[in-house]
């Protein structure tokens, strides 16, 4: 499959994705449960185990293919959860998911990267890699702060000498602040335009 073939696929499956998501969402609002406490507690409560494990796994797969934004797929999760337990499944989700990511880009390389990301997108980022210890530096300052392009930036960490030692401390100590940041802006903000309507 050619890397034009494959970012094809995934546009295809990134336009249905969001579609599923619209959907979704307008199904959800016409439950009313957007705008009642009780009633979303009561849906989540009939999907106590079902509804965190396949959040977790949609975390998973946004954070390896690109196919749902992050920034909503986080929102989601506060929403149905409220901010302790969506942050947690955020957390779990994104964490798994840096951890594929950067395995496979470690195993399969610039082939694997560019059957995800723009070429484009690629050499703008590639060059900050060729010093390891600034590289390093950048990534993690990248993944505390909120804003950052951190799903390419782990994709392109694979690719360097990076140990996954370094890794692994830099995704568990650091991510925590970018998603408690999210959640909280997601949390609030979400309020003040459910006020709207």
């Amino acid at each position: 499959m050619t890397t034009q073939t494959s970012r094809r696929l995934i546009n295809i499956v990134t336009a249905l994705s969001m579609t599923g998501i619209v959907v979704l969402t307008v199904y959800w609002w016409q439950l009313g449960i957007f705008q009642n406490q009780t009633l979303l507690h009561e849906y989540l409560a009939q999907r106590q185990v079902a509804g965190p494990l396949l959040f977790i796994l949609v975390q998973i797969i946004q954070v390896v293919i690109p196919i749902i934004p992050g920034g909503v797929s986080t929102a989601v999760g506060v929403l149905l959860f409220g901010p302790l337990a969506g942050f947690i499944y955020n957390y779990v989700g994104i964490a798994i998911g840096s951890f594929i990511s950067f395995f496979l880009a470690r195993h399969y390389g610039k082939d694997f990267i560019l059957h995800l990301i723009p070429e484009k997108t690629y050499r703008k980022y590639i060059d900050k890699t060729k010093n390891q210890r600034y590289f390093d530096r950048f990534f993690a300052l990248a993944i505390f702060l909120p804003m950052a392009p951190d799903d390419i930036l782990v994709m392109l960490a694979g690719l360097t000498k990076m140990t996954w030692t370094k890794f692994a401390l830099i995704i568990i100590l650091l991510k925590p602040f970018t998603i408690a940041a999210y959640s909280y802006v997601l949390l609030y903000g979400s309020q003040w335009l459910l006020r709207l309507f």
